[in-house]
């Protein structure tokens, strides 16, 4: 497993601490992705109700506060596919 993902999945975990209320995952391209649920935060490549793909650059920006979700999102830095109303919540928790 790459070591982008492996330390997006220990960021995500401590944003995350009480896990997610839907089921989401992440793409971060060329690297794989990052699955988040009640279960918490791991990586994997499961079916989600939401999924958020970005470069890695544009993932690590969002996760380090540089970048907001939602600007990344209209910029076409971030595309989603799916249940939008998961997504804003998720970026409101990244935020």
């Amino acid at each position: 497993m790459s070591e982008v993902i492996n330390e997006a999945v220990k960021r995500l975990s401590a944003k995350l601490s009480g896990g997610f209320d839907g089921c989401a995952k992440f793409v971060i391209e060329g690297e794989g992705a990052i699955m988040l649920d009640s279960a918490g935060v791991r990586a994997g490549d499961d079916e989600a109700d939401v999924t958020l793909t970005a470069s890695a650059d544009v993932f690590q920006q969002i996760l380090e506060g540089d970048l907001n979700p939602t600007t990344a999102f209209m910029s076409g830095k971030l595309s989603v596919d799916g249940n939008m109303g998961l997504a804003m919540q998720l970026g409101s928790v990244l935020s």
